[in-house]
């Protein structure tokens, strides 16, 4: 199961928390799940981390006393596992970039060196022959060795005009791929480096910020009514519809179902209208099935708002408005907590 890879080798008793082995089998007990190494270890990942999205995926999935069905198990799996794997592609696909700027640097030097070279060989050309030439007043050779450094000239000037359009070629996709590293490939969206990278430019220009934790309510039973490319176009028309109603201010998707809004030189009263007034938004709309035109039913969102403080990290902010979304969900969702 994907749940597992990479895991195991973080499981040795000397890296362990104290009390990890205890609540790992507390996990299992209370979940009825056998003592098997992938249930071993996909509660190890869950225990060991508890912020993050798959503890919070398990806490949410456990609320009221539920226990994980198998099922449950393989699916949370499956995504950890979608993930490493994209973000497997992504290292590979950043060492390719490397590799290939690395080899237009090489380009670039070969070129200067070879034009370096030509102009010292023409330069000792014309030296040796200058006494000569002095003697002789012999115009052929002078015109000889005008056109000889010409025509290398004009070599050197092709191959610096080739390697200067594939360096701008390069650059282009080099300015796509730090554009795509801090995008969401399914909203479209910033993602969280994006988020954490806004914040910080923020803080630096001095601006106070409010930051905003939004999560899809129920989202876990679309996926499993529906399916996931149910979820994804879901994922996607919340996003769309976050960003139209913030407009103006920073929304990223964050990871999951969750999304994060950044706004900057408010007060509370009016963080809270903006937010407020796009929950209202996405719980009026009404969705239907793309293939039947049957209804997808209301969807609604809860949200957490909190203050950044002076000297606050983004991952310090994210945890209190993270704490009072929960607590609006708390309250029986399709609401927002402002704290």
């Amino acid at each position: 199961m994907g749940v597992a890879r990479g895991a195991v080798a973080q499981t040795g008793a000397r890296g362990a928390a104290p009390g990890l082995y205890d609540r790992i089998g507390k996990f299992l007990a209370d979940q009825r799940l056998s003592v098997d190494p992938v249930n071993y270890v996909f509660a190890y990942n869950v225990l060991s981390q508890p912020g993050s999205p798959l503890a919070k995926a398990v806490a949410s999935l456990t609320d009221g006393g539920i226990r994980l069905t198998m099922k449950d198990i393989e699916e949370l799996g499956a995504d950890i596992a979608t993930a490493a794997d994209a973000m497997d592609e992504a290292k590979a696909e950043a060492a390719k970039m490397v590799a290939r700027t690395q080899m237009q640097l090489d380009g670039f030097v070969d070129v200067v060196q070879d034009l370096h070279a030509d102009t010292a060989g023409f330069g000792r050309d014309l030296a040796a022959s200058a006494e000569a030439i002095r003697r002789t007043l012999d115009i052929d050779e002078v015109v000889r060795l005008t056109a000889g450094m010409a025509e290398r000239m004009q070599a050197a000037e092709a191959r610096l005009d080739t390697a200067t359009r594939e360096a701008a070629q390069l650059r282009a996709e080099l300015e796509e791929a730090r554009d795509n590293a801090r995008r969401d490939p399914l909203t479209d969206l910033p993602n969280r480096r994006a988020f954490e990278e806004a914040f910080a430019e923020r803080v630096a220009a001095g601006q106070a910020l409010w930051l905003a934790v939004c999560d899809i309510d129920h989202f876990k039973s679309v996926n499993d009514r529906f399916g996931h490319a149910v979820g994804d176009r879901v994922l996607k028309a919340i996003g769309s519809a976050l960003a139209e109603q913030c407009q103006g201010h920073f929304v990223a998707r964050y990871g999951g179902e969750e999304f994060v809004v950044l706004f900057a030189n408010l007060c509370a009263d009016q963080v809270h209208g903006i937010m407020d007034a796009a929950r209202a938004h996405i719980a009026d709309k009404r969705y239907k099935l793309r293939e039947t035109d049957a209804p997808l039913g209301a969807v609604t969102l809860s949200a957490g708002i909190t203050e950044a403080a002076i000297g606050d990290n983004p991952r310090a902010v994210f945890q209190r408005a993270d704490r009072l979304l929960y607590a609006a969900k708390s309250d029986g969702r399709n609401r927002i907590r402002i704290g």
